[in-house]
This record gives C-alpha cells, sequence and structure tokens, in this order.
C-alpha cells in the first residue's frame, strides 16, 4: 500500500535523511521515497503492509522536526 504525504521544510539530504529515518520506525513501513521540494511542499511516498496510523505519521514528521502539509 502507498501513502502520500506533503511535507514542508525539508530544504536539503539531511532532511530527507531524517524524515526517512522516522517514518521507516513506523511498524509496517517498508520503504520511503522522497522528491525533496525545497521551499515547497516535499512528497513524500510511504511503502506499507497496509493503511498507516496517522497519528504515528504525524508525530514521526513532526519528531523529524518538519510539518505535513
Amino acid at each position: 500500500m502507498q501513502t502520500n504525504l506533503t511535507v514542508k521544510g525539508m530544504t536539503c539530504g539531511h532532511c530527507v535523511s531524517a524524515v526517512t529515518e522516522e517514518l521507516k520506525a513506523i511498524d509496517g513501513v517498508q520503504d520511503v521515497q522522497v522528491d525533496l521540494v525545497p521551499d515547497g511542499g516535499s512528497r513524500v511516498a510511504v511503502i506499507s503492509d497496509g493503511p498507516l496510523d496517522e497519528g504515528a505519521v504525524e508525530a514521526a514528521i513532526d519528531e523529524a522536526g518538519y510539518e505535513l502539509y
């Protein structure tokens, strides 16, 4: 299953790494693909075994230091 997110505040490769690491820590997440858009809304695709808990996704993005659009 793929969940598409838009994350604001990401500007570099370190940002991508931080968001990827936090999202991969969620149970069931198999892969994270990021299309970085500096100074805009970066597109993040989360591949998982099934539906993701929205609260866990929001907490992971927040922990990485960014915000969901």
